[in-house]
């Protein structure tokens, strides 16, 4: 199976060893983040650093001419990824042998945020998620579909993987996170990601629902939660709280508006790409989940974009749904953790690999080159000449 491993341009920029040694590590892709939320992350190997502070959401290459107008526009990054530095890096892969994807972040930055509240998620309390744009927003949809043709269709990239593409809600590592207090289960995950800004609310109404009843059954629903009631997996769970109707209404809606804008990008990003460009979603085969991995309908996605990228650490059973509707050149690549300090198995990669193959997966994602120890990578190398993955 074909294998890329994630980088970030700090991993690659500024050490003169870091392309030759990924290229030794025997993958002969990289996915290169292009545009990248906040973070603060561990270069291991780096001479210069240990700690890269990125303190917002940022592309990582100067931005073009025809955002200097716009409300809603990406920032340039600070002295975590001056200049060029996603170019800088993509050279130096390429130099050495290392075919370049883009990796881009979409539905999460928590600098538009705070720069322009009215395009978060907001619930039915009224609370805004800041580092959640609502992707129902018109000036937010255009600024996202932008966004992905130039982060993803930058010089020399054969691909791009696109990130956030789809709704993100509560759960999310948000600086220091404080919200596991009370177990909210699928159910209380959705219900507290619905957004009632003035876009969704008048999505509901179009779904027949009155948007101020709708959320005053959702804190209804929710109440028993509060209290410590458990509840059930799965879309059963939200249907019993909220009420079928009301539940599949808000659904209905949600569905539409993330499909649609998925196929959009897909298609704007596919218009600006050479021929035999690459586009692929990290995504969740359950079309309500929000999150990095957006949920989608496998489908629906399959028949527009090349593939997708399934998160598979803990189990890769999430590949199924998308295995049926692959088609015989569609990309389906587990994802999955080679960092033991993040949860990470790399010593069982091999076996990992070969049951993610049995399940229908065609490549392997191996998340994170960058932040993963030396002795990581060394038995990531021996696992994956064990699998026979190139």
């Amino acid at each position: 199976m074909k294998t890329s491993a994630f980088v970030y341009p700090w991993d690659v920029v500024g050490d003169p060893d870091a392309a030759g040694r990924l290229a030794a590590l025997g993958v002969p892709q990289v996915t290169l983040a292009a545009a990248y939320h906040s973070t603060r992350a561990l270069t291991p190997r780096h001479p210069r650093h240990r700690i890269v502070t990125a303190e917002y959401a940022a592309v990582l290459y100067p931005p073009g001419a025809p955002w200097r107008d716009r409300r809603l526009r990406p920032h340039p990054a600070g002295d975590w990824a001056p200049g060029d530095a996603y170019g800088e890096a993509a050279a130096a892969l390429a130099a050495a042998g290392l075919e370049v994807h883009t990796w881009v972040v979409l539905a999460h930055n928590s600098r538009l945020g705070a720069e322009h509240p009215q395009t978060s998620v907001v619930n039915a309390y009224g609370d805004r998620y800041p580092w959640a744009p609502c992707i129902a927003q018109p000036d937010t949809r255009r600024y996202l579909l932008d966004l992905a043709v130039e982060a993803a269709v930058r010089p020399g990239a054969a691909g791009c993987e696109l990130e956030s593409l789809g709704w993100y809600g509560l759960a999310h590592l948000h600086a220091h996170d404080k919200i596991a207090g009370v177990p909210l289960g699928d159910a209380g995950q959705y219900l507290m990601s619905l957004c009632f800004c003035p876009s969704c609310r008048a999505g509901y109404a179009e779904h027949g629902q009155d948007p101020d009843a709708l959320a005053a059954a959702v804190r209804d629903a929710l109440a028993p939660l509060w209290c410590g009631a458990a509840t059930d997996s799965g879309w059963e769970s939200v249907a019993k709280l909220l009420g079928e109707e009301r539940a599949a209404a808000t659904r209905a809606w949600r569905d539409g508006t993330a499909a649609s804008l998925q196929r959009a990008a897909v298609s704007a990003v596919r218009a600006a790409a050479p021929d035999g460009f690459q586009v692929v979603l990290h995504a969740d085969p359950v079309t309500y989940h929000c999150g990095a991995n957006a949920g989608v309908d496998p489908a629906g996605i399959l028949a527009v974009a090349n593939g997708v990228v399934v998160p598979c650490t803990g189990g890769a059973g999430l590949l199924a749904p998308f295995a049926a509707h692959r088609g015989e050149r569609g990309v389906l690549a587990a994802n999955f953790t080679v960092v033991s300090g993040m949860g990470g198995s790399p010593a069982t990669l091999a076996t990992d690999a070969a049951c993610a193959a049995e399940l229908g997966a065609t490549e392997l994602r191996l998340y994170h080159a960058g932040l993963a120890s030396d002795a990581d990578l060394v038995t990531v190398g021996e696992q994956l000449r064990r699998v026979g993955c190139r």
